[in-house]
């Protein structure tokens, strides 16, 4: 017989395993919010290349996108990249790894990269780069010592490695209190540290990271959480109801816990300012870091064109993208497979519904901290 922890920890880790974005290029077309952010986030990339004082004589440069999805939110920015690196070595042969989990659409991202879709690629108009595709979460090192200039992520590493409980009251961590709090905060300080170690191997002498993390700023202010509807708090509220009318069962209520943690610029800083961590010692020092707030695109456009139903059309599938995976893993596997797609469209018609009543009250802003950090 399998002990109730166990089995408990088994069910955790393997829904933390069922993560993924929207396939088939999906993910970019919903995520415009995404894309923003790493616009946003293009300078301080091509400041980090600045940064590296690239010789002219240099062969070869190697560049990663970390938690990629389907690559199509960064085609912008890694083209300014490349560009950039092109004005100090014109004569490097390229590498762009992109990065992500196993599970990841990769038919999708190599096609965008490419450019067989509709997404503009860069690859058209830039020579002698060579883009790399690895099945390595940002867990995992992907490439070997010593040998990335430049590492990005965006929108991505707030996913931790496992579900370290369920929350009983709640669907996210912004809503979790004592032990259950603590466990999520504990397996994120293990994690962010297992990411910093994993890139301290990879980087150069001199190499840089520009990471964009989801995080709670000074405020009080996260994803979703920018004025009006709190989205995770709607999240929870409507997956309640749900179980008040039998809908779903307690065990599916708690089992839709995302497995994701907030880090505040406290909690990202420390292991990177701290002389005595392990991080620290591999040579890694955090430059800057700050906190800034991108607006939801869909709620920008909804106060121009007045549309209600074009206004829910756009934020329901962005929401989707990001967390379908989690509650239709969270629902009893017995159940017939259509039955728990049903429970599904029910659970987001529900939202689009509040949305299409109250339309100024709802969106996602995005929170990010932005952070440039170097190695020694």
């Amino acid at each position: 017989m399998t002990d109730k922890n166990e089995t408990n920890s088994s069910e955790q880790h393997a829904q933390a395993d069922d993560i993924t974005m929207s396939g088939g290029g999906l993910y970019s077309l919903a995520t415009k919010g995404a894309k923003d952010v790493i616009d946003h986030a293009t300078p301080l990339v091509v400041d980090a290349i600045n940064a590296l004082n690239l010789d002219s004589s240099l062969t070869e440069f190697k560049m990663s996108d970390m938690g990629c999805a389907d690559g199509g939110t960064s085609l912008s920015m890694v083209e300014a990249a490349l560009n950039q690196v092109r004005q100090h070595a014109e004569h490097a042969d390229i590498s762009v790894v992109y990065s992500d989990q196993p599970r990841n659409d990769f038919n999708a991202l190599v096609s965008i990269v490419h450019d067989l879709t509709d997404f503009d690629s860069y690859v058209k108009r830039i020579d002698r780069v060579y883009p790399l595709f690895s099945g390595s979460s940002f867990y995992l090192q992907a490439v070997p010592d010593n040998t990335l200039h430049l590492g990005f992520s965006a929108t991505a590493m707030h996913w931790l490695s496992t579900k370290p409980a369920n929350i009983t009251n709640h669907v996210h961590m912004v809503g979790a209190s004592g032990e259950e709090l603590r466990a999520f905060s504990n397996q994120a300080k293990k994690d962010w540290e297992t990411i910093l170690a994993c890139r301290a191997r990879e980087l150069t002498s001199g190499g840089r990271l520009v990471l964009i993390n989801f995080c709670r700023d000074s405020q009080g202010q996260y994803l979703g959480n920018t004025g009006g509807v709190n989205m995770f708090d709607n999240f929870n509220e409507n997956w309640k109801e749900f179980l008040s009318q039998g809908i779903i069962n307690d065990t599916e209520y708690e089992n839709m816990t995302l497995p994701q943690y907030y880090n505040t610029v406290e909690e990202f800083s420390d292991p990177l300012t701290n002389k005595s961590s392990d991080c620290y010692q591999a040579g890694l020092r955090l430059e800057n870091i700050e906190t800034r707030v991108v607006p939801c695109p869909f709620a920008e456009e909804f106060k121009q064109h007045n549309d209600v139903q074009k206004f829910a059309n756009g934020l329901i599938p962005t929401i989707r993208s990001w967390n379908e995976s989690i509650f239709l893993a969270g629902l009893d596997s017995s159940r017939p497979l259509p039955e728990r797609k049903q429970i599904i469209e029910d659970y987001y018609d529900t939202y689009r519904q509040q949305v299409v009543t109250a339309p100024q009250e709802h969106g996602m802003g995005y929170v990010h901290a932005y952070k440039s950090i170097y190695k020694v």
